[in-house]
């Protein structure tokens, strides 16, 4: 009996790196008026930037329906295996309970809110990983995800508002003010929720006020899972962000995980959004 770890694309878990890990991933469906795609299958993060940019209509993104997970569960319960669902936060999607719902009196199927999205669900899949391949249960995987996703820090920096007005996240007045003022804001995830959390004018003072932010937070733990990512069609200013934490990530900046952020954030971000997230580190 094997553990199968899946989760979503939600987690930005690029195809190639859960191949390298043996994780599964099931895509969330993107709409771009009545055309669907699969965020990950028929639509990389890159083309759906391109689409982004080009259209005025904000994509909707929908959730896992129960039945679909159904199939996934019971096709790998049919070989005697177990699983562990990651699933991005119950309070950003209704896909969290349509695997509860899918999972119902099945003892071998695990599912865990991650109270996060993106590269903050991703490095909790990444511990997942890890845990199975040291020989954990199910059971105990999941009980060490509940008790792990707590200490985990997602910060990012966004280049525009202007997706968050589109959203309707934000006023168009403090869209146009932002964007008069070169304010870039600065998100993080808390209690499952995406939350403002300071403002900075120009990207360099961005910058700054992200690494504060992270070093306020206690730290990276590098030796749990940690991940960076960016959204649109190039990561130079994520690149660039780097460059201006050396002393974050002093002798990493050749082996630091990076990831594209997709279409279930990168909706409201837009491109150009720089992230981190971390397990924070204890003192």
């Amino acid at each position: 009996m094997a553990v199968r770890i899946i989760t979503d694309s939600a987690s930005d878990l690029s195809r190639e790196a859960a191949g390298k890990l043996g994780v599964e991933v099931i895509p969330i469906s993107v709409f771009f008026g009545e055309r669907e795609y699969l965020d990950g299958e028929n639509m990389t993060a890159q083309e759906f930037f391109e689409r982004l940019i080009e259209t005025d209509e904000l994509p909707r993104t929908c959730q896992i329906p129960p039945y679909r997970f159904e199939e996934v569960f019971r096709r790998v319960r049919d070989v005697g295996d177990t699983v562990v669902y990651i699933s991005m936060s119950s309070k950003l999607s209704g896909s969290f309970q349509s695997a509860v719902m899918a999972a119902e009196e099945d003892s071998g199927v695990y599912v865990v809110d991650s109270e996060n999205v993106s590269i903050g669900e991703q490095i909790l899949v990444l511990l997942a990983a890890r845990l199975r391949n040291q020989g954990l249960s199910a059971g105990e995987i999941a009980g060490k995800l509940e008790g792990r996703r707590g200490d985990v820090r997602v910060l990012a920096l966004l280049d525009t508002l202007e997706y968050l007005k589109k959203g309707g996240r934000i006023s168009s007045a403090v869209a146009f003010a932002g964007g008069v003022l070169s304010i870039k804001p600065v998100v993080a995830v808390e209690n499952g929720e995406v939350v403002l959390v300071g403002k900075a004018r120009g990207s360099k003072n961005g910058n700054n006020l992200l690494r504060s932010f992270v070093e306020r937070a206690g730290g990276i733990d590098f030796d749990m899972p940690y991940a960076l990512g960016y959204s649109g069609l190039t990561d130079g200013l994520l690149r660039k962000y780097i460059a201006d934490s050396d002393e974050l990530y002093a002798g990493r900046a050749s082996e630091l995980p990076i990831s594209a952020i997709g279409s279930t954030i990168g909706t409201y971000t837009g491109p150009g959004a720089v992230g981190v997230a971390f397990f924070a580190l204890k003192r």
